[in-house]
């Protein structure tokens, strides 16, 4: 079975010389293991124990602990004293064995593969150094070399291991420390080149959603006033459709894109007649991925999306709030009837019928709120073929087919 195009590597058994060799490898694991713990129970976080971090972590990135520990080391020696924006109750909670604080950052243009950051005092950036016995004043130099060292650190990390929780948080910890201790200048560039990063990232895994909602993260950070930023929301809007155009499948793509929509008419200041133009614009190019690929559910998630922005107008703001009850009933008629022309090709797709089915029941809301002279079939044709397509979610088809029923006997 393959995931996401990667195929899944296959198990033998394994020789008896193999498996000695596995109970050697675990010996040697929980040594190590013991002696990280037996140091920093003892407060002895120094370059020894930041270099034991470095092997166990490429053994094992899931330890979350052992990345505090190493958190630790970084606050305990190598990066220097706090600066100015930063309050000792901040460094005082980064340093708890158990902390989580989340925040991440890579310089993808320093590959380095040293464990240990390059010494703040060394005149020589990127040769390994060790930790100082007490923390220097405010050295910004210094504390960008070690962040800029331990994000190459982890890049090796990421591609083996690109889903591992423990790795993006430590480096969001990594990037906020940038934030905090260099200036925005600085501090921007660890950030941009942290985007270059995830977009590197998603070229290589299109739907890792860890990538995909840690490019947001970046984003944010990027627009905000901390780091002399401003929007980016054209820029990013413009990256989903090169993603969304390379892949129709790319469900995170699809996603972050409706994410944007609502800010980037806000910010463009889409009048009522832009904002109905660009409605059209997606439904077209979502029509056009549909008919290539009407079995594909991500298509569908988008569409709805857009349905919805039509038909649930009551009480929330959507992305076209001046139309007409009468307009909006006549853009589902004219969903429903493009996607009734798929069946002449796709006539056992569920996707289909599901649409024709919450369609026609959203057309029938809006008969009810006014919408005259509306011609809607009866839902309970779609329901009957979804069900047979469907016989998983009986149940659920089951409430379906109660609810049309209840609706059908209050409004006779």
């Amino acid at each position: 079975m393959d995931s996401h195009g990667a195929a899944r590597t296959s198990r033998t058994a394994r020789t008896e010389e193999q498996y000695k060799q596995d109970l050697d490898k675990i010996a040697k694991y929980r040594e190590l293991e013991d002696s990280i713990r037996a140091q920093a129970q003892a407060n002895n976080y120094d370059s020894a124990l930041f270099n034991l971090t470095s092997k166990l972590l490429r053994l094992n990135p899931e330890y979350y602990t052992i990345w505090n520990i190493r958190r630790r080391c970084l606050i305990s020696g190598l990066l220097s004293g706090p600066s100015d924006g930063s309050s000792p109750s901040k460094a005082s909670q980064n340093t708890s064995p158990n902390g989580t604080t989340n925040q991440s950052s890579d310089s993808s243009s320093h590959l380095s593969s040293d464990p240990t950051p390059p010494d703040r005092d060394s005149p020589t950036a990127g040769k390994s150094g060790t930790i100082a016995d007490s923390k220097a004043e405010h050295d910004e130099d210094g504390d960008a070399n070690v962040l800029r060292s331990e994000l190459a650190f982890i890049i090796p990390l990421l591609l083996q291991f690109p889903k591992c929780y423990w790795i993006w948080k430590y480096r969001r910890w990594l990037l906020e420390e940038a934030t905090t201790r260099l200036s925005a200048t600085a501090a921007r560039g660890i950030w941009e080149a942290e985007l270059a990063l995830a977009s590197k990232m998603l070229t290589k895994d299109r739907r890792n959603f860890h990538a995909w909602g840690y490019r947001r993260y970046v984003v944010t950070a990027l627009e905000s006033p901390s780091l002399n930023g401003k929007s980016m929301v054209e820029d990013e809007f413009a990256y989903t459709t090169e993603k969304v155009h390379g892949d129709l499948s790319n469900f995170s793509a699809w996603h972050n894109r409706s994410q944007l929509i609502s800010r980037l008419l806000d910010e463009r200041g889409a009048d009522d007649a832009a904002r109905k133009a660009f409605l059209d614009e997606e439904l077209a190019l979502v029509g056009e991925a549909l008919n290539v690929g009407p079995e594909d559910q991500s298509l569908w998630y988008y569409h709805q999306y857009l349905m919805s922005q039509i038909v649930n107008f009551a009480g929330r703001p959507t992305i076209v709030p001046a139309l007409t009850v009468a307009e909006r009933a006549a853009y589902v008629k004219r969903e429903i009837d493009q996607i009734k022309d798929l069946l002449e090709d796709y006539d056992d797709i569920k996707w289909i019928y599901e649409a024709l089915l919450e369609y026609t029941i959203a057309l029938k809301g809006l008969a009810e709120h006014g919408g005259k002279g509306i011609q809607i079939e009866d839902p309970i044709k779609w329901l009957a073929k979804v069900r047979s397509l469907d016989p998983m979610r009986a149940g659920r088809w089951d409430d379906v087919e109660k609810q049309l029923r209840a609706n059908s006997q209050s409004a006779s």
